[in-house]
């Protein structure tokens, strides 16, 4: 009994050490790409707009001021100018980083937890249950993400929790597949097969010895995958379909600054940029992290 106890320990030290091993070289990797601290930086000033946009914002973003419509840029106090209402473009832009930053993080948050969860079922028992999660995520895929997310758009209706809850649908069988073929790949391992004969249940198994060995490749696609429900999320209210007025959404910011490409393009510029930024920071980061996980690159 003693044995099998110090057996359960040993392996159970194993699940996680590996882990933990890997992940101080991880930081040591990350540290040094330049790429991933760039976009790390653009990320986190993207978070500390999202928090501190009430204190930050110079003026209100929805109050309109017809007396100082269409203003240009640095003008009457105005540093990024004003819309065809008077509204402050920069605060617009400020308080717009809250809705993209909470569509991206809900959105791919609730995309790890049901993703995961199925690839884990599925990988590890397979059968029955395998073909039925492999079957749903292929038919997913047969549509392509967008076109997918907009017909659930058009059947529920425009409102920002629907975009919520269509890009949720639409999210999370990328990562279900992801889990699976790792779980199909790591359940063969040594000490996953120690776990089994020293008598760990499936749940400790799982949740002790697979989930942690999985979390490099979560993290990289979840992490991209907060980039593409922004971009998603700022295509949606272009079409009309996201966040409605007055509400400051980057894409409907976008949609609304058409009628003024050629008279006050700083109503496109300014929007379009800081979904640049924002995509092209969580990409950089992404693609950082996906490098420091990875053995094969030596830089």
């Amino acid at each position: 009994m003693r044995a099998l106890v110090m057996t359960r320990s040993a392996v159970s030290a194993q699940a996680w050490v590996l882990p933990l091993a890997r992940g101080s070289i991880f930081w040591t990797r990350l540290r040094r790409n330049r790429g991933a601290l760039a976009g790390g930086a653009i990320v986190l000033a993207l978070i500390a707009t999202a928090l501190l946009a009430p204190w930050i914002a110079p003026h209100d973003p929805v109050g309109n001021n017809l007396a100082h419509a269409l203003v240009p840029p640095g003008r009457n106090g105005y540093l990024l100018g004003t819309d065809n209402l008077g509204r402050d473009l920069l605060s617009r832009i400020i308080f717009g980083s809250r809705i993209s930053l909470s569509v991206g993080l809900v959105v791919q948050g609730a995309a790890v937890v049901i993703g995961t969860s199925f690839g884990l079922l599925a990988g590890y028992y397979g059968g029955v249950i395998d073909d039925l999660v492999s079957g749903l995520t292929n038919i997913m895929f047969a549509f392509p993400r967008f076109l997918f997310a907009l017909a659930i758009m058009a059947v529920l209706g425009a409102s920002l929790f629907n975009v919520f809850l269509a890009l949720g649908v639409v999210s999370w069988p990328t990562l279900c597949r992801l889990v699976r073929a790792e779980t199909l790949a790591i359940k063969a391992k040594d000490f996953v097969e120690a776990a089994r004969a020293g008598g760990a249940s499936d749940r400790r198994i799982l949740w002790r010895h697979i989930l942690p060995n999985c979390l490099g490749p979560i993290v990289v696609v979840a992490t991209l995958g907060v980039a593409g429900a922004i971009l998603s999320e700022a295509s949606l209210s272009f079409l009309g379909l996201g966040a409605q007025p007055p509400a400051p959404s980057w894409g409907s910011m976008l949609s609304r600054g058409r009628a003024y490409i050629w008279s006050a393009s700083w109503l496109t510029i300014f929007p379009g940029l800081a979904i640049f930024l924002a995509v092209l920071g969580l990409n950089l980061l992404g693609d950082g992290i996906r490098d420091a996980l990875d053995p094969r690159i030596t830089r």
